[in-house]
This record gives structure tokens, sequence and C-alpha cells, in this order.
């Protein structure tokens, strides 16, 4: 036992006296555990001068002991997380600590600089998560080390700099300073927690660090004033829907004109939330005095963007639908319940949303409008959206489809699914579904086949 470990501490003195690449530790035992192995990358960075022949000897241990691998209390093991540890925080702190300043324009656009002093050999490291977060930023960050710069194309990297070479404060200074001033909440204050995350040492990279004091030594005061403050009114933030509306004043005589009125009105209209995050409103298309109006519930995505309705996959659908039924969509008038798209992001993908029944109510005059000058003899309700909004009432889509209804002004309603419901459906059950839905559909081919007056 005794000659295994004075001929393992002779092979660690002459493998570390032979170490010269920061990486080479990692050549010599390529298949250790991934988290010893994470750990002996970032212990590399660590600032302790024996840092290298100690990684080696761990990898070196682990390559002869395999026993090793299941000691994580090992002591060589222990001290290679604690590197790597320390190094990972130093990491996180330059992240969040980092703050520039920007320099005069030298022709080639601003320059943004800061200074920072890290404990541990990071810059390199953190150097890809400024160019990801600061792609288009001319940036550089100086440290007594090593200096990095981006100038929009590739990181430059080079000596160690001194802090008088960065930049004094600027007027973006005094803004961030005034924000930071306004956002501090002295009723939420923790001095230990607030030190743990914001180290002093770095105090003095930090603008609003000179705050620190005057804020937590006012904070007691400020919260007794909070407390003792009487209950503030909120300002009505609604207006009220009469001066939001775009309804036109007074509308053509000629229902062309005034369906045309109409659809500028419609898209300036913001009576709800839905209209200000949408491209456009998307209006009803078709011939005036059509004998059928089809109305769906709102637009998708693909009509929000080219202004037409029933252009996206349910519309695609229904063409389909159409052209097995032999009815000209020319002779249509093709609407929703709801001119504008409500959606929820989803990454880079918007999402359709149900209108609620505020604002499905809301938009109404927009299609009692749009019947006014249409004048059709009978209408389909796809979706539940659409029946309520003609017939005021709730609707059961699935117990009432294939069924004529009569509206509150005695109109003819036809009542079956939104062809997104049949592309949601189980793919076992599409075909037998869309027959179905086909058979609704066939209910209107009088209106659908009659040409306009």
């Amino acid at each position: 036992m005794a000659r295994s470990r004075a001929r393992i501490a002779c092979g660690r003195q002459r493998h570390s006296l032979q170490l010269r690449d920061p990486r080479a530790p990692l050549r010599t035992c390529a298949q250790v555990a991934p988290t010893v192995r994470q750990s002996v990358l970032d212990g590399q960075l660590h600032n302790d001068p024996g840092r290298f022949g100690r990684l080696y000897r761990l990898l070196w241990r682990l390559t002869h002991e395999p026993a090793l691998r299941h000691d994580p209390l090992d002591v060589d093991r222990v001290q290679a997380q604690q590197m790597a540890q320390a190094v990972r925080r130093d990491m996180h702190k330059m992240t969040a600590f980092v703050r520039f300043r920007t320099v005069a324009d030298d022709g080639e656009g601003l320059l943004h600089v800061a200074w920072f002093e890290p404990e541990h050999h990071i810059v390199e490291a953190v150097a890809p998560f400024f160019v990801r977060r600061f792609t288009q930023m001319r940036w550089a960050i100086l440290t007594p080390e090593r200096s990095v710069g981006w100038e929009k194309k590739r990181l430059q990297f080079g000596p160690g700099a001194d802090k008088q070479a960065a930049p004094p404060s600027d007027a973006g200074e005094a803004l961030w300073l005034t924000y930071y001033r306004h956002i501090f909440n002295p009723a939420r204050l923790k001095l230990a927690m607030m030190q743990k995350e914001m180290p002093r040492r770095y105090w003095p990279h930090l603008p609003e660090a000179q705050l620190i004091g005057s804020l937590c030594a006012d904070a007691l005061e400020r919260s007794g004033r909070m407390i003792d403050a009487p209950a503030t009114t909120p300002h009505r933030r609604v207006v009220p829907l009469a001066v939001r509306t775009a309804m036109p004043l007074q509308l053509s005589s000629d229902p062309r004109e005034a369906l045309s009125q109409l659809k500028e009105g419609a898209d300036r209209c913001r009576e709800c939330p839905i209209g200000e995050h949408a491209t456009q409103a998307v209006f009803g298309e078709g011939p005036v005095n059509a004998a059928l109006m089809i109305v769906g519930e709102q637009p998708g995505d693909q009509e929000d963007l080219r202004g037409r309705p029933f252009v996206g996959p349910a519309g695609q659908l229904f063409d389909r639908a159409m052209a097995e039924l032999g009815w000209p969509r020319e002779r249509l008038w093709i609407t929703n319940a709801v001119k504008h798209f409500k959606y929820e992001l989803l990454g880079k993908r918007r999402i359709h949303k149900t209108p609620g029944q505020r604002e499905a109510a809301v938009c109404l005059h927009w299609l009692e409008s749009e019947i006014a000058q249409v004048k059709p003899s009978a209408f389909i309700a796809l979706g539940a959206t659409a029946a309520r909004a003609l017939l005021g009432r709730p609707v059961e889509v699935v117990r009432e489809r294939g069924q004529w209804h009569r509206g509150p002004r005695g109109e003819r309603v036809l009542v079956t699914l939104h062809p997104s419901a049949l592309l949601r459906a189980d793919p076992a059950q599409q075909v037998r579904a869309y027959a179905d839905w086909l058979d609704d559909l066939a209910h209107a081919s009088e209106f659908a086949r009659r040409r306009s007056s």
C-alpha cells in the first residue's frame, strides 16, 4: 500500500511538472463521469496557481482507482467541485454586474465600454454571453488580466487594462440611477440577502451602489410613511366606448361605399384590446346583396397577415367543402363575428385564442352593420361564437348543429361546426366528421347557389 502511494505521489509530481496546456488533464482521462469532467473544465479557470496539478491528480486517480468514482466525499473531488462552483459563481456575477458606459462615436458607431474585476480567469468563458446579448452593439470589457472587444463580427481578446482606461459616468448612467431610485421598495429591504446576491466587492463596478447607503438608511422611515398614508383612488383607465369607437358617423347610401367605410372603421377600432395587437382588421368580403352569409368566429394567423377571411388552414378546408357542394365562393359573403385576431405567443408562433364574450359583444355592432348593408336571405354560423352573435343566446353547437334557427329579427340561421374543429378532431374520426359536416352545410345549398340580386 505504501509503495502504491509512493508511486502515485511520484506520478503526480512528474506529470504536474510537465503540464503546460490547461486542457491537457482532460485528454488524460476522456471517459470520466460528466459531472467530474465539467468540474475539471470549470476548475481550470480558478485563480489557484496549483489548479492544474490538483485537477491532473484527480483525473489520474480516477483512471487508476475505479472506486473513486463512487466516493463523492473524496478530498480531491470535493476540492475540484468547490473550485468549479467558485468559478461558476464568478461567471454569474460578471453577467449580472457588468455596466457599460458609452464613449464618443469614432466613425464606426458608438462604443460601449465596461470595467470589471473578476476573481477568476473567466473573461474568455463569459464573452460569448455578451455576444449573444449585445450582438448589434460595439462593446469592450476591460479587466486587470484580460480584455475583450466585439466589433459586431468577431471577438478580439487582448491584455489587461488599467481602471483609468474605463470611461467616466455619462447621461445614461444618471437616467439609470433615477430609475433605480424609484423602483427601490423599502418595505422589501433585506440587507443580508442583498449582500449575499450583490457582494460588496462588486459595488465599485456598480453605479447604483452609491445609492444603496442612503436608500437603506431611509428605508424604515419611508416604510412608515407608506403605512400611514391614506389609500389612493385609482384613476379611471377605461375610456368610454363612445369615445373609442371608430364607427363612421354617417354611412354612404351606396352599400359598396358603406361597406368600404365600415372596413376602414373596423381597422381603426380599439373598443377592445384585441385590435391593438392585431396586424389589421379582417372585414367580410363577397358580393353586395349575397343571398347567403357565412359567419365564422375570428380571423386566424394567415387571415390577420393577408387581410382576408378564411384563407388559412380552416379556410382551405371550407374551400374544399364548397367545391364538393358546388358552391361558388364568389356568390357568398364570408365574414367573422370578431374582426381582429386574438392570440397568445408561444415562442415565435401566434396561437389562436378564443375571444371572450365581452370582446364578441363589443364587436357585434360591426357584424350588424355588415348585415344591414348586405341583407342576406340566410346565414351559416360556424361555431359557438358566431351562433351566439347571430341568435343572441348561448348555443350548444353539437346539439343544435344541422338545423335552421330563427334569429331575433326572424332571420334564418343554420348552425354547424367551425372547420377548425374538424382539423383538431381525432384523425381516426376526421373522415366521418367531415362527411357529417358536409351534410350540415348542404341544408343551405338553395341559398348558396342563388345569384345576387
